[in-house]
């Protein structure tokens, strides 16, 4: 009998789903508010955790379950290198580091590989099938929110060895639910799902400081930048 995983997984975290889409610094980025510094943090972390989860899954990859999932066309650490390179230059590994929340996304993603490795499955189907789904809108957003070109510091969202990212997700559903698993380890993937959502949720939310404070002094530019030129503006009218 069919487990249906993958049905499991949509709907076992539809809440966890919407709460991150609901913190700041997600509704920020949707909205179209980026900002470099921020933005680059995040995507040192994600290296960190793209690292750790991807040679997990390269550890496991003859594993009975985590297996039917291992596709390493989804790998995103060499993209993110790229990235990495644009945003900090040719010395970027010195220069970043894993957060709290990042060091403790590592930590579980390391802790589960070692002690019950078929939930990976949980942060695998929780990043990839996100990045699949809305790469191509985030990256867009990214683009015009920072002022990117066409090629630069968006290598996370290219897919270049996935032609069809629409077949590639239903083809990895599949997977899911093709798994050799009883319904008392699919209900652990779906738990580690969900706390999945929560590590990331918690990365976005540390960025959230930082965001305010950029605003903040954008903000504060501009109306400096308005009274300057009122002021000129207002010293001319008086002077003719």
């Amino acid at each position: 009998m069919s487990i249906n995983l993958a049905t499991q997984l949509r709907e076992g975290t539809k809440k966890s789903h919407t709460m991150a889409e609901n913190v700041g610094f997600v509704k920020c980025f949707l909205k179209g508010v980026v900002e470099k510094t921020s933005y680059r943090k995040l995507a040192a972390n994600l290296y960190f955790v793209y690292s750790a989860m991807e040679e997990e899954m390269e550890r496991h990859r003859n594993h009975p379950i985590v297996s039917k999932i291992y596709f390493p066309e989804l790998n995103r650490k060499a993209s993110l290198e790229k990235d990495l390179a644009y945003y900090y230059g040719r010395n970027w590994r010195d220069q970043i580091a894993p957060s709290a929340a990042g060091q403790e996304y590592v930590k579980r993603i390391r802790e589960i590989s070692n002690t019950a490795p078929e939930l990976l499955i949980a942060h695998s189907y929780t990043r990839y099938l996100g990045d699949l789904s809305g790469g191509q809108i985030l990256k867009g957003i990214a683009q015009r929110g920072m002022n990117l070109s066409e090629g630069e510091g968006t290598a996370f969202y290219e897919f270049d060895d996935i032609s069809d990212e629409k077949a590639f997700k239903n083809t990895y559903r599949q997977s899911l639910d093709e798994m050799p698993i009883d319904q008392a380890t699919a209900d652990r993937i779906v738990e580690e799902a969900n706390d999945a959502f929560g590590l990331n949720m918690k990365m976005f939310q540390e960025l959230e400081g930082n965001l305010v404070k950029a605003i903040g002094q954008m903000l504060f530019n501009t109306l400096t930048r308005r009274r300057t030129r009122g002021s000129t503006e207002l010293a001319t009218a008086e002077a003719e």
